[in-house]
């Protein structure tokens, strides 16, 4: 099997790579698979890195079997007829990417999204999640800083790594704030370890609420915090994931406790918002930074004010919720909002070494054998020009 490591062609282009060279090196030298990399200058790991691990260039990738690469590749950039992973966001139905998969389907390619490579109990085996929640509050908290102007936080993308990162965060004096993080999953997991890492106290939901404090702290949120079914049934984890349409918002005493929200869940379509734009008008709505990690684009998303994705060069814009409309940033009467939709990308040498570690450990060699009924088809979108088994439900997504 020959695996082609592709250049990102999204715009602005990502410096994540699926494998590092000496991931790379180490596959080729199992003897099971060859490994060449298409150049590019915009990785975190330079073209010299791959050379000296002794990786073969290749700009031409038609005579590879599987190509490899992180976010959406351009429709005019597929090669027809060969097996694709990256993250495609068409899963969810996302309308800005139906033409990418009416493509994929046109050119015969099998897409391997990430997102859905699972083990048998449907968990993820491969993810950046962990480092976009890590990226996500420390922008959080610099954008806080910012707008109140009572710390200054660098941004993560200049540091060199997460190392760099901790030794900032040992000097840093952070006025009394309150933090609500959202999820108990990679993402938020991720974000709950940046804010111990800064030396912020971790209290009990209840806690929080209840209570004023003179130094920062956070507090994690699960399900059960912030849903509650519709009817006053006792909540149960299986059937608000399978039945989210039957759940409702019980979230609204964060919004009047918290100044920094970190929204680190898996959102289903059909699950409650957190809070309306009505809600956000209120004169108790306390809440003056999101860090949306989550990032859903408004309306069909977990936090209304979510208007669009900001990116790594601009990562924050304001929203006036009396205007219910995006404002410039850092202004009284707005909420500033934090959306960036890479931000595993400010990370990117970590982020990647972690990646290829889950690829080699989980997937490697699933992908040699490809078993029926396992990781591969569970995560084949699309094979043979049609959806995949566990994709049919996209039928009228791609019938538009």
């Amino acid at each position: 099997m020959k695996i082609g490591v592709i250049r990102e062609g999204k715009v602005p282009p990502d410096s994540r790579v699926p494998l590092t060279p000496e991931q790379c090196a180490f596959l080729n030298k199992s003897g099971k698979v060859q490994i060449v990399v298409q150049p590019s200058p915009n990785r975190c790991f330079k073209d010299e890195d791959y050379q000296k691990a002794g990786i073969p260039f290749q700009d031409d990738l038609t005579d590879c079997d599987v190509l490899m690469g992180v976010k959406e590749v351009p429709i005019e950039q597929l090669v027809p007829n060969k097996t694709y992973f990256f993250f495609s966001h068409t899963i969810k139905k996302q309308s800005y990417n139906r033409d990418l998969l009416l493509a994929i389907l046109e050119k015969n390619i099998r897409l391997l999204d990430y997102e859905v490579l699972t083990n048998e109990k449907k968990q993820r085996l491969i993810a950046f999640g962990k480092f976009a929640g890590m990226v996500g509050a420390h922008n959080g908290v610099m954008t806080y800083g910012n707008r109140t102007g009572e710390f200054k936080l660098k941004r993560m993308k200049d540091c060199h790594d997460y190392a760099e990162a901790k030794s900032i965060y040992k000097t840093l004096e952070l006025p009394p704030m309150k933090i609500v993080v959202t999820g108990t999953g990679r993402v938020a997991n991720g974000a709950a370890q940046v804010l111990k890492d800064m030396d912020i106290e971790q209290v009990s939901p209840e806690y929080f609420l209840e209570n004023e404090f003179q130094h920062a702290v956070f507090t994690q949120l699960d399900c059960v915090d912030y849903a509650a079914h519709k009817n006053g049934e006792v909540f149960e984890l299986q059937d608000f994931f399978q039945n989210p349409q039957d759940y409702e918002s019980i979230f609204t005493p964060y919004t009047q406790a918290s100044d920094l929200m970190i929204n680190g869940i898996f959102w289903d379509n059909k699950a409650p918002a957190f809070f309306t734009k009505e809600e956000m008008k209120e004169s108790d709505f306390r809440i003056k930074v999101i860090a949306d990690v989550t990032c859903d684009i408004a309306p069909v998303a977990s936090i209304p004010s979510t208007l669009r994705a900001s990116t790594i060069a601009n990562p924050v814009f304001g929203y006036d919720p009396v205007a219910e409309a995006e404002a410039f940033p850092y202004q009284k009467n707005v909420i500033d909002m934090m959306t960036i939709d890479n931000l595993p990308n400010e990370l990117p040498r970590d982020a990647s070494q972690a990646f290829g570690e889950q690829f080699i450990e989980h997937i490697f060699q699933e992908l040699l054998e490809q078993k029926e009924g396992g990781v591969i088809e569970r995560a084949s979108v699309t094979e043979n020009g049609d959806l995949g088994k566990h994709f049919k439900y996209l039928r009228d997504y791609v019938e538009g």
